[in-house]
């Protein structure tokens, strides 16, 4: 049994008359007729009550009926299932995200914009280090990834998707808070203890605080370590120490935490999408789409 078959069946037991059915199938009445036989034998059972003036569906061929719309309908379903998962309407997305992403107003937005669109396809989020991001798009665990700056290897294609400059991060009770309004120089921080990132987080923050404090002469001593953007400031409220992070933290308002924008030249961070070079499904390409931002080539 074919599927014609059942559209042939369908359009006689609509028409109730196989001159009619065969026009509007363009087709002509001799095969229509041997096709609905050939459905009969197949079926061992009488479909149509034929006589010289009439064509009637049987009992057989009116419970057939039934079946034969639905088997048809769900035919449809699936091919239209396939054509929107093509076209990336349907399925689902991973997304890995470093956990300052989030705190960004674009990603959100982006978030909500594509939902709107595709409401049918789900979004597995994942959050992740920096460098956890990189490794699970490359072994394709997830089809998207938002980072941090940070060296990556070969096969990633990455769009900037904006940058923000970084911020000291400072108790409020601390003389460095007083007068610093408009900002203050890395080397101000030089004789702080630090609360920041372990450098096995896989964070590129880490090497960029680094090298930001060996241009301002001198080299930080972490006092205490914590793998959360929030346990830092909440460290820092705490009078651990002084952090840095990216100026989209400011949206964090903790009581006895100030944040002074870092004045040094290149004290500023990014946000990356990071795909598979060349690669990546329907799903994948709208959601990059709706981020936009900046093809560029990031270092090795």
């Amino acid at each position: 049994m074919e599927l014609r078959h059942l559209r042939y069946f369908i359009a006689v037991a609509e028409e109730l008359h196989f001159g009619r059915a065969a026009q509007q199938l363009g087709i002509s009445q001799p095969p229509l007729s041997q096709q609905i036989q050939a459905l009969e034998q197949e079926l061992g059972a009488r479909l149509f009550e034929r006589t010289n003036r009439r064509v009637e569906l049987s009992e057989a061929g009116r419970l057939f009926l039934d079946e034969a719309r639905q088997v048809l309908a769900q035919v449809e379903k699936a091919a239209d299932v396939a054509r929107r998962a093509q076209l990336g309407e349907l399925g689902e997305l991973k997304i890995g995200f470093t956990s300052s992403a989030p705190f960004t107003s674009k990603l959100p937005k982006a978030l909500h914009a594509f939902r709107q669109q595709f409401p049918a396809v789900h979004l597995n989020l994942k959050e992740m280090s920096s460098r956890d991001v990189a490794e699970a798009v490359l072994d394709e665990s997830i089809e998207v990834g938002l980072m941090r700056p940070m060296p990556l290897p070969p096969g990633l294609e990455v769009n900037e998707l904006l940058r923000e400059p970084l911020v000291a991060v400072i108790n409020a009770s601390h003389p460095l808070a007083a007068g610093s309004e408009q900002g203050l120089y890395m080397q101000a921080l030089a004789d702080q203890p630090f609360v920041f990132f372990p450098r096995s987080y896989g964070s590129g923050l880490h090497a960029q605080l680094l090298s930001l404090a060996r241009q301002a002469g001198f080299s930080p001593h972490f006092a205490q370590e914590a793998g959360e953007a929030m346990t830092i400031i909440g460290l820092v409220s705490a009078g651990l120490g002084v952090s840095v992070l990216p100026a989209s933290f400011q949206r964090m308002r903790i009581d006895g935490v100030v944040y002074r924008t870092l004045l040094d030249e290149g004290a500023d961070t990014a946000v990356w999408l990071v795909r598979r070079a060349g690669e990546g499904s329907a799903m994948a390409r709208a959601f990059a789409e709706l981020l936009g931002g900046q093809r560029i080539t990031p270092p090795a």
